[in-house]
């Protein structure tokens, strides 16, 4: 029992504009803040530039003033050294000039001495002396020098250190500039791949088998067909994306002939899933044995209980899980991406919605299948669309999209006919001996369920496609079903199944499940074709199909009353759905 497109999306509106004008339009506005931003740090690298030019001419006019002081300072030292050279000289000449005329005195003494000339009397060796240079001049002048180099190489050095941090903080901006530059394209780069990536998707949905805003998480796990489009939830705050300058075109409408095959294939999806819940009917014992086609008697398979619905759910599944990735793949290629993508994501509030969503319908398949073994699948089927009710109050009260006065009407009009059409179940006993009141409490409680389950996957809607959404929603009510069965039950809850049985319920699972899959892969094509609001339309036919279907294949017949009800509540259903379809869409405010 394939549930589909309980999640539909809002009609596009006429004067939407068209994807390549939209991605044109965004790609000149991100170009243009591009241009800008590199302008912009252009001119900051440009002044950056300038500034280093010119503290590299302040440093080679340093360079040559030290250069022209070092000239002057060994044009000083090289005058004074000739003028201590000219001293030296001088005081040279004075020595070598005494020492000579210290030596003439004592030849000429010498000479006197040995000619015996008494008149002559020595000269004395102190006369005229000559003054000496003192002795430490020299070490006075190295220690003046070298205390001079010092100074100045110590001012070089200095010089040098605060030239060399300058220069290492204007790389450093240099480099940050460039930095933030290459982010900054980075960051439009990415924004612009990202828009273009979805607007190219946006458009491979419209012209492929699914449409990212026609079509929201498929509902394909469940026994009924359940296709209200669920209320639009409060709008989310609009990203600042300039808004193009074009006036957009209207989107093309749909070929009739296209809109034909898409309606005839959303009724085919229909047909496919009351013979579903026609034989999980037959699936289940009665009383008396049920006859098929007035041909032959079928007895069942399992009695009706809460433990034998957790076991059919679970063969049903073993053959979904089995199809169903290689289904995805085929209808979406990128279903692995984008499960990858979900579980390296880390949103919580993301995997809660995904879980939460698929416990609820967990549920919901259990009490269906409980409700269909216990009274006529048509009733069940009917009891069941209450969920239109929960989701629309639902949705009043978390999203404040309150219902209109056609909406309030149709309220009205299915609390009636629930109530039409379960009376007659309580006013006589149920034609194949089931409990009456397990089977219709089983049927509003699995409505209530589902309508959690629509609500939790409309506040997900946008952030998984739809095809992913579906096949982690089958992955998890499959491990929920095998926990169900894996932990002890008690012996009311407990399955109940006969050895002898085992073939029997393994061949109506492979059934079931097979049922499931073509539905589904039915509907998606009908929304490709006709768009989801209108398959939602057809698929309100589901209680009168398998209340049909139940009186030709098993002759299970119904009360005129429970027929009117059931009337009553496909018109009141079919009524909110047409009315999303003629409605003019909500303006975000």
């Amino acid at each position: 029992m394939a549930q589909r497109n309980v999640y539909s999306s809002k009609d596009e509106p006429e004067d939407a504009q068209s994807p390549e004008e939209v991605l044109h339009s965004v790609m000149q506005e991100l170009e243009a803040l591009h241009q800008n931003v590199k302008g912009q740090l252009n001119q900051d690298i440009t002044r950056l530039q300038t500034e280093k030019n010119h503290l590299i001419e302040d440093i080679e006019d340093l360079r040559e003033q030290y250069r022209k002081l070092q000239s002057q300072q060994m044009e000083s030292l090289s005058g004074r050294y000739i003028q201590q050279q000219q001293l030296w000289l001088k005081q040279l000449a004075q020595v070598l000039a005494h020492n000579l005329q210290d030596l003439l005195v004592q030849r000429f003494n010498e000479l006197s001495a040995n000619s015996g000339n008494s008149l002559s009397s020595p000269i004395p060796s102190g006369e005229f002396p000559i003054p000496l240079p003192p002795s430490n001049y020299d070490e006075r002048a190295s220690e003046l020098l070298a205390a001079l180099d010092e100074r100045i190489d110590r001012s070089f050095q200095m010089l040098e250190q605060d030239l060399s941090s300058y220069e290492s903080e204007l790389s450093v901006r240099l480099n940050n500039m460039q930095t933030l530059e290459r982010q900054g394209e980075e960051l439009l780069q990415n924004l612009v791949n990202r828009i273009r990536e979805e607007l190219e998707s946006e458009e491979e949905y419209l012209e492929n088998p699914f449409d990212a805003q026609d079509s929201y998480p498929e509902e394909s796990t469940n026994s009924v067909r359940a296709q209200v489009l669920p209320p639009t939830p409060a709008p989310r705050p609009q990203e600042s994306v300039p808004e193009p300058s074009s006036v957009p075109s209207p989107a093309p409408a749909k070929a009739s002939s296209q809109v034909q095959t898409g309606l005839v294939l959303a009724l085919s999806s229909a047909v496919v899933l009351s013979l579903f819940n026609v034989c999980l009917r037959i699936l289940i014992k009665g009383k008396n044995p049920r006859m098929v086609f007035g041909l032959f008697e079928f007895p069942g398979v399992v009695t009706p209980g809460f433990g034998n619905s957790l076991l059919i759910l679970l063969m049903r599944l073993i053959v979904v899980m089995a199809l169903m990735p290689i289904l995805a793949t085929f209808l979406y290629p990128s279903v692995w991406k984008d499960i990858r993508r979900l579980f390296e994501s880390g949103d919580r509030a993301l995997w809660s919605k995904v879980l939460g969503s698929a416990f609820f319908l967990f549920l919901s398949q259990v009490l269906i299948y409980l409700a269909i073994g216990n009274i006529p699948a048509g009733i069940a089927i009917t009891i069941f669309f209450i969920y239109p009710i929960v989701t629309v109050l639902g949705s009043w009260i978390l999203f404040g999209s309150r219902p209109s006065t056609v909406g309030f009407l149709a309220i009205v009009g299915i609390t009636a006919g629930l109530i039409l059409a379960g009376w007659p179940s309580f006013a006589a006993p149920a034609p194949g001996g089931g409990n009456v009141g397990v089977g219709v409490t089983a049927a509003l409680a699995s409505g209530i369920t589902f309508a959690g389950y629509v609500l939790l996957t409309q506040m997900a809607a946008g952030k998984l496609h739809p095809i992913p959404f579906s096949l982690v929603n089958f992955a998890a009510i499959f491990v929920f079903s095998s926990l169900s069965l894996w932990v002890p039950l008690s012996e009311n809850f407990s399955p109940k199944i006969d050895q002898n049985v085992w073939p029997g319920l393994i061949m109506g699972g492979v059934v079931l499940g097979v049922l499931t899959l073509f539905s589904y892969l039915l509907n998606n094509f009908a929304i490709r074709l006709a768009g989801a609001a209108l398959a939602s339309v057809i698929g309100t036919l589901g209680p009168a199909m398998t209340a049909l279907f139940g009186f030709l294949i098993i002759n299970e017949k119904l009360q005129p009353v429970a027929i009117l009800g059931m009337a009553v509540v496909t018109l009141s259903v079919a009524a909110m759905s047409v009315e999303r379809i003629v409605a003019p869409p909500k303006k975000a405010s």
